[in-house]
């Protein structure tokens, strides 16, 4: 046996999202590339930024002795700086440096929250659909995920978020906009979520944290906001990458912050910087924490994933699809035309079309279509997005 037990029935449970991508370079190795219609991963396809490139080579060039050696595990101190001055330019509460430490990508920083806060047992509440990886983030830290489904519109249903708490529940982690259904939690939810969360944790005597997962913030549509739940929780965290707004998914940069009000805040940030260590991390890689400190008000022309969205909404809509259109990200989530999503995605393979079922992301009877691809492939697949459901409703 090569792996261990609990390796292999991760690697059987492991995401569809992969599974899905790996199909991909299959079918394109048999059919051609120009003929697979690959929506399956939520892979950036537009560039970074052009002052992106314009401060990478600044920063290659800086030849100040020292540029390459080890870093406190917080990250660099003037990155953590700029990375608070941008915080406290949209919430009421104003950062510091302390409240910040800089992670490999979205991912690193949430393993380092969850491994900060998790006793063995404590179970964290995700509002389903949700990102998979969730589930494998809290069992590296011993933790248990409480799964709670949400209304048809993917708000969040609070009599079932409020059954699933418990004496062992720790937090309740979110993602908006959400991956997989670019649902955009509104202000209203959120207080209605902080009121819950403040009365069970009164309840508790001790903190119920919100975690929120936001790499989406800035991919948003038709004039949409994304509250900060930093104005409306005090006992939260907020973890993200520049993967998706900067287009730098590859580079695997982040931060985790912490609400500079939340009691015991110290010891949870050196519960933090430790933890960036002996999670192997060890720190941010130096140069993406130098360039993105220089980025922190820009993004991709989000214009441009907009189109795509309308793109494919408009054509969907007209096939008969049954969907709610997106408010951000870069993901549609519709219905299946009956509950097997798992068959549905099949006969869409049939087309060379790739998608993901919702069952991945706790969404049974959906399946996820990642439109983060250029305009030909969207154009070239509806007709056969148009030929499967017909033949569903035929």
């Amino acid at each position: 046996m090569p792996a261990s037990k609990k390796v292999e029935s991760a690697i059987a449970r492991s995401s569809w999202i992969r599974k899905m991508f790996e199909e991909g370079t299959r079918r394109k190795a048999q059919f051609g590339a120009e003929n697979v219609f690959d929506f399956s991963l939520g892979n950036p396809n537009l560039e970074p930024p052009t002052r992106f490139r314009e401060i990478l080579k600044k920063v290659a060039e800086d030849t100040t002795p020292g540029r390459h050696a080890y870093m406190s595990n917080a990250g660099l101190e003037a990155t953590r700086s700029a990375v608070a001055r941008h915080l406290s330019s949209f919430n009421n509460a104003v950062f510091s440096a302390d409240d910040i430490v800089m992670t490999v990508g979205a991912g690193g920083a949430l393993n380092v929250v969850l491994k900060t806060i998790l006793d063995p047992g404590d179970e964290v509440v995700i509002p389903s659909p949700y990102f998979v990886e969730y589930n494998f983030y809290l069992d590296n830290h011993q933790g248990v995920p409480r799964i709670v489904p949400t209304r048809d519109d993917f708000s969040f249903d609070l009599d079932k978020i409020n059954e699933a708490i418990s004496e062992k529940t720790r937090a309740v982690l979110i993602d908006s906009p959400n991956n997989p259904t670019g649902k955009v939690y509104s202000d209203p939810e959120l207080k209605s979520l902080a009121e819950l969360l403040l009365y069970r944790s009164g309840k508790l005597g001790r903190p119920i944290y919100l975690i929120s997962d936001e790499p989406y913030r800035k991919i948003i549509y038709d004039g949409v906001k994304v509250p900060s739940i930093f104005n409306i929780y005090r006992e939260s965290f907020v973890v993200t990458s520049f993967s998706k707004d900067l287009s730098l998914p590859g580079e695997r940069i982040g931060y985790a912050a912490v609400h500079p009000e939340t009691p015991d805040k110290s010891m949870l940030v050196q519960g933090m910087v430790l933890c960036n260590r002996i999670l192997g991390y060890v720190n941010a890689p130096a140069i993406m924490q130098r360039v993105v400190a220089e980025l922190l008000d820009e993004a991709v022309d989000v214009s441009i994933y907009q189109k795509k969205r309308d793109m494919l909404c408009n054509g969907l809509a007209s096939f008969g699809y049954d969907f709610i259109k997106p408010r951000g990200a870069f993901y549609l989530f519709p219905r299946t035309p009956d509950k097997d999503d798992v068959e549905f995605v099949t006969r869409l393979q049939e087309e060379n079309i790739l998608t993901v079922p919702g069952s991945g992301f706790g969404g049974p009877g959906h399946f996820r279509i990642a439109y983060c691809v250029s305009d030909a492939v969207i154009q070239k697949a509806l007709p056969g997005f148009e030929r499967v459901i017909k033949r569903y409703r035929g």
